[in-house]
């Protein structure tokens, strides 16, 4: 059975706000104990499992009176969080844990077995119901609920294990190359093309504003979290709109294609050119081509990656012929050999699609 998670904005008051705060705080804080105990434990060549790290916890929690009128599943998953950590540290898949910092991805988890949804509300332990401002997607068992803040908003994100859906008929659709870029977000070998808001260029200056006065407050004052909160939400603006359109580009295309082939990205190299990194970076490729390889999964459609040296701009799509040198300010491609005139974009994309069919 599939496991699918719908991130819902929450609607707290003043007071459930100042619990969502505490809750990460507490989390926050059996988890740099216990990764404080595991660090010592290291050094006395002791290798302690995140169950004895989690009873280490309990007894030393037992000197703090604060802790006994906190949620205790916070810590309880924020230690497993932290077996989890170490796992992948042991296994090489990531670096040494680090400790978790007051602002920074605050968020915690709790038992979904005292977790109640109904409509637009959600029922948390010891602060009971919650408004939402929409109601759960999916229909079954709730396997985890885990409460996060950006910026200025709170979020419930559950996670539900569905029942297999009937697999969807695309065969009549057809075959789709998508070439990506930044004045446009995507071409299709179609012709159709989806715009590229570029959110960060659009909010620059008064991203740049709000920072300079950040910079004139005192570090830490209340003045100075403040004007944190400004920015924050200026962040936070500039997100939903590039996430926005990412969602309902790569939705659209997901469901019109039998068959996708998108081009093989090296977001790393192509972000040492200081000419584009700021560009590539607002346009966030690596995130599109991301949600759009998911949404593909889900609807059992293949995705083909072209080679990553494969010449797609360069080739015509006409004859296959290949020229040697193509400037960024050509715009529109011209073939010397068969006078075939395109895009420059959608003759990437058909020569992707052609790719696929073969």
């Amino acid at each position: 059975m599939p496991y699918k998670t719908h991130k819902i904005t929450l609607d707290p008051t003043f007071k459930q706000r100042r619990w969502f705060s505490q809750q990460c705080g507490y989390a926050r804080f059996a988890y740099n104990q216990a990764l404080s105990d595991f660090k010592i434990g290291l050094d006395n060549d002791n290798f302690q499992s995140w169950r004895t790290l989690n009873n280490t916890f309990n007894k030393a929690k037992k000197r703090y009176e604060w802790t006994r009128s906190q949620d205790q599943r916070a810590a309880l998953y924020a230690i497993r969080n932290l077996g989890q950590a170490i796992a992948n540290w042991l296994s090489k898949r990531a670096k040494f844990p680090k400790f978790k910092k007051r602002g920074i991805r605050d968020a915690w988890t709790t038992d979904e077995q005292s977790v109640r949804v109904e409509g637009k509300r959600i029922k948390l332990p010891k602060i009971g119901w919650v408004k939402m401002f929409q109601p759960l997607r999916f229909e079954g068992k709730i396997i985890s609920v885990t409460i996060s803040r950006t910026a200025h908003r709170w979020f419930v994100s559950i996670t539900v294990q569905t029942e297999d859906t009937a697999a969807v008929d695309t065969s009549t659709h057809p075959v789709i190359g998508i070439d990506v870029g930044i004045n446009t977000l995507a071409t299709l070998s179609d012709g159709t093309k989806y715009h590229n808001p570029r959110p960060l260029k659009r909010y620059e200056r008064k991203l740049k504003r709000e920072q300079r006065k950040l910079s004139r407050k005192v570090f830490t004052s209340k003045n100075w979290y403040k004007q944190k909160h400004k920015v924050e939400r200026v962040h936070y603006r500039i997100g939903c709109i590039r996430s926005d359109a990412h969602h309902k580009a790569t939705t659209t295309i997901a469901k019109r294609a039998s068959r996708i082939t998108v081009e093989t990205l090296n977001i790393t190299n192509l972000l040492k050119n200081r000419s584009l990194a700021k560009a590539l970076a607002d346009s966030a490729l690596g995130g599109f081509l991301q949600k759009l390889k998911t949404k593909a999964d889900a609807l059992g459609i293949p995705i083909t990656e072209a080679p990553q040296f494969y010449a797609s701009s360069k080739t015509c799509s006409s004859c296959g012929h290949k020229k040697k040198d193509l400037t960024l300010s050509e715009r529109t491609y011209h073939c010397n050999v068969c006078q075939y005139q395109e895009d420059r974009d959608v003759n990437a994309a058909i020569n992707l699609k052609n790719l696929a069919v073969g």
